[in-house]
C-alpha cells in the first residue's frame, strides 16, 4: 500500500468515526397540515469520480419534477460537475472540494465553510455511507435534512433498490410521501442524462462520421477501466473478433479511447479520442450501442441516452449496471463472449 493510500485510509476511518452517529433520523417536510415551499435545495455528493457524479443526474431530474421552480446547489469534489451539469437550468451553485485536499488544505477548509453561506429549504445526502456527505448535510443551514438511510421495506419491494442512481430517488419519494406529498413511489425512474443539446449531438455525429464510413450504424466499444475492472488485452481481442464476425457486414465498430489513449485491442478498430467529456458523450449518443466494462465512461454512455451493455466481473451489477434505453449488464464471471454477442443482437434487433 502506497503512502497516499495509507493516508487516505486513515482519513476515511477518522471521518467515519466522526460521522457514524450523524443523521440517525431525517427531519420531516411536513409543518402542520401545510407543505412548505421548496425553493432552494442542496444536494451533497462529495466524490470526484466521473461515474459517481453522473449517477446523481436521476436525482436532479426527480427534484426538478417535484419542485419545478427550485434552485439546486451541488456539493461535490473535483472539477467535473460544472461540465456534467452545464445544461441543467435548475443547478445554480456548485460548491466543489479540491480533488487533492492535502495539497490545498486552506481551500479545502474554506469550501466547507461555504456550506454555511446559504439557507436551504431541503438538504439531501445522496449516499448513505458517505462520511463527508453526512457531515455536509449536518453542518448545512436547513431545518429539513434528508440523510438518505436505507429503508428495509423499500429494499423488499424493489429489486433495483440498491442501484446507486435509483437508491436516492426511491428514498426521496418515500420521504416525500411520508411528508404528505401525493406521489407514487413506483413512477418511472429517471435515467442517467447529461441533457445534450441538439447542437452537441449533431457535432458528435459529424465527428463520428470522420472516423467511420458514415454509411452504416455504429457499435461503440470502450475497452479500458481502472484496476481489476479492466479486462485483459487477450479477452478484449477475442470479443472484438467475435464482433467483427457477427456485425462487420452491417455495422461499423468504433473504439472510444480513454484519457490515457490506450487500447486493449491495440487500436485494431477505427478509434475516437477526446478529453472533452461532453463531446465524448455526444459521439456515443450517435452510436446504436456501446459495449463497456464497469467504469465512468460506461455511465457517461448511459447518460448519452444510447443503449449500453455493461460488462461486470468485480463490482456488483445491481448497484452500477446501465439501465434505460434498452441497456443491460452481463456478468462475465458466469457468461462467455457468445452471450455478450447474443445480448448485443437482442438490443440491436429492438432498435
Amino acid at each position: 500500500m502506497t503512502f497516499k493510500s495509507r493516508i487516505n485510509k486513515i482519513r476515511m476511518a477518522v471521518m467515519h468515526g466522526l460521522t457514524r452517529n450523524i443523521g440517525k433520523q431525517s427531519s420531516s417536510l411536513a409543518a402542520g397540515n401545510e407543505l412548505p415551499k421548496i425553493e432552494r435545495i442542496l444536494v451533497s455528493r462529495p466524490n470526484s469520480r466521473l461515474g459517481n457524479q453522473v449517477l446523481v443526474t436521476p436525482l436532479i431530474q426527480e427534484l426538478e419534477t417535484r419542485f419545478p421552480d427550485c434552485k439546486i446547489d451541488l456539493f461535490v469534489r473535483g472539477g467535473a460537475a460544472p461540465i456534467l451539469f452545464s445544461n441543467y437550468s435548475s443547478v445554480d451553485r456548485i460548491i466543489s472540494l479540491p480533488k487533492k485536499p492535502f495539497k490545498e488544505l486552506f481551500k479545502y477548509l474554506s469550501v466547507w465553510l461555504d456550506l454555511r453561506k446559504v439557507h436551504y429549504d431541503l438538504v439531501i445526502n445522496t449516499t448513505n455511507n458517505s462520511s463527508s456527505g453526512r457531515l455536509s448535510t449536518r453542518i448545512s443551514r436547513s431545518k429539513v435534512k434528508f440523510y438518505n438511510d436505507e429503508v428495509e421495506q423499500l429494499a423488499k419491494q424493489f429489486n433495483d433498490y440498491y442501484h446507486l442512481a435509483k437508491f436516492p430517488v426511491y428514498n426521496l419519494r418515500n420521504f416525500l410521501i411520508q411528508s404528505g406529498f401525493d406521489i407514487k413511489i413506483n413512477e418511472p425512474m429517471p435515467t442517467l442524462n447529461l441533457k445534450l443539446s441538439d447542437a452537441e449531438i449533431l457535432n458528435g455525429k459529424n465527428i463520428m462520421n470522420t472516423i467511420v464510413s458514415g454509411d452504416k450504424p455504429v457499435i461503440g466499444i470502450y475497452t479500458f477501466a481502472t484496476g481489476a475492472k479492466c479486462y485483459s488485452s487477450e479477452w478484449w481481442k477475442k470479443l472484438y473478433q467475435y464482433m467483427i464476425s457477427e456485425f462487420a457486414d452491417t455495422y461499423d465498430i468504433m473504439e472510444v479511447l480513454p484519457i490515457e489513449n490506450v487500447s486493449q485491442i491495440d487500436f485494431a478498430a477505427p478509434a475516437y479520442y477526446s478529453r472533452d467529456v461532453r463531446e465524448m458523450c455526444a459521439v456515443m449518443a450517435n452510436t446504436h450501442i456501446i459495449v463497456s466494462g464497469d467504469c465512468g465512461v460506461m455511465h457517461l454512455a448511459s447518460a448519452s441516452q444510447t443503449s449500453v451493455v455493461g460488462l461486470f466481473s468485480v463490482t456488483k451489477a445491481d448497484r452500477y449496471e446501465p439501465y434505460g434505453n434498452g441497456s443491460t449488464s452481463v456478468d462475465t464471471n458466469k457468461e462467455d463472449a457468445q452471450t455478450i454477442i447474443s445480448t448485443i443482437k437482442e438490443i440491436l434487433a429492438s432498435r
